[in-house]
């Protein structure tokens, strides 16, 4: 949860620092990408959390 968190963070502060600055245009290209990977990253960990229930 944690690496999720720092990924997120780290994607809007390259976005906010991409979207502000003149020419920087690529940050926030990279920061909306990162945020699409940490979302991935989160479902992935949740579906197989998910499948892990004892049968009973």
């Amino acid at each position: 949860m944690a690496l999720f968190l720092l990924l997120v963070l780290v994607a809007v502060v390259l976005g906010i620092i991409g979207a502000v600055a003149e020419g920087l245009g690529y940050l926030l290209i990279i920061g909306i990408v990162l945020l699409v990977a940490a979302l991935a990253f989160i479902a992935v960990r949740w579906s197989r959390r998910s499948g892990r229930r004892p049968i009973r």
